[in-house]
């Protein structure tokens, strides 16, 4: 190969690096593909494209969705989504060019409603009680991947417990508003060997990319009264009554059955009443103990 033809094709390898690296891809702040924003909360997102030239163009554009405002100068572009509604998610395309060449960067706005508002059924646990529910209300996405519920004991999950599976139903919007959901997750409960229930919460937890959030609601216990005892109590109190009355109740028995059986040939005690009765008999017709002076 000639030499000159060599430097030839180094020289313009170079100058296309050199050129390459001039150009910086996009810049996007957040940089996640997916960012989350809260129903009704504001939320900025930035793109901007350095080029040597200062010849770059940048725009944000929406696909199929409301775009939001958005301005632009030279290298930068910003979206704002404000007080954003569920309508306002979807898939925002940042274009960059620059000495002719072209950048794209994708992002996709997730909207969530997730506010403080856990219910729960029975208002109070009562010893006893089948199964609890709790209810997150004015919620939104409803996906368990995104949504799910904890019964604790304190900080752990309460062992024993059987999850029946959530029921999703629709609210009822109010004028304008977007249409949320309310989730609810019912437990079968475990046995508990004590008579006063523990501590026990609901927690619902929201996790999104680069975003988790948990709300918890204690779940009160009413205290056991003398109407409200447990039923295992109830019946060995009952086991235990029967079993201190079955022993007197067995010797009075067989009291009983010696007595028939010996009926013929009564106890010494038994053998003076006849002759008792008849005294008091006689006394009765002034015959005992009287003389015919």
């Amino acid at each position: 190969m000639d030499w000159g033809l060599a430097l030839l094709l180094a020289g313009l390898l170079g100058l296309l690096l050199g050129q390459s690296l001039q150009v910086k891809p996009l810049q996007v702040e957040p940089p996640e593909p997916v960012v989350a924003v809260a129903l009704g909360a504001s939320r900025q997102l930035t793109c901007r494209l350095d080029c040597a030239d200062r010849g770059a163009t940048v725009q944000w554009r929406g696909l199929d969705t409301s775009l939001g405002a958005v301005q632009s100068d030279a290298g930068r572009s910003v979206l704002t989504v404000r007080n954003a509604s569920l309508s306002a998610a979807g898939t925002r395309v940042c274009v960059g060019s620059c000495g002719g060449r072209t950048f794209q960067h994708t992002v996709r706005l997730l909207v969530y409603a997730f506010p403080d508002q856990l219910t729960i059924s029975p208002a109070a646990l009562v010893p006893g009680d089948p199964e609890v529910a709790c209810t997150a209300h004015k919620v939104m996405p409803v996906d368990p991947n995104a949504l799910s519920f904890s019964l604790l004991l304190g900080d752990q999950e309460l062992e024993g417990a059987q999850a029946l599976g959530p029921e999703v139903e629709e609210e009822e919007p109010q004028e304008e508003e977007d249409v949320l959901f309310r989730v609810t997750e019912r437990w079968r409960l475990p046995t508990l060997a004590t008579p006063v229930l523990p501590a026990l919460y609901c927690q619902a937890t929201m996790r999104l990319p680069g975003l988790e959030l948990s709300h918890r609601q204690a779940i009160p216990a009413s205290k056991p009264t003398g109407d409200q005892l447990p039923t295992a109590l109830w019946t060995s109190s009952a086991v235990l009554g029967l079993l201190l009355l079955a022993l007197p109740t067995y010797h009075l028995w067989k009291r009983c059955r010696h007595l028939a059986e010996d009926g013929a040939h009564p106890p010494a005690s038994l053998r003076l009443l006849p002759q008792v009765s008849t005294w008091a008999g006689l006394r009765g017709t002034d015959q005992v103990g009287s003389s015919p002076f």
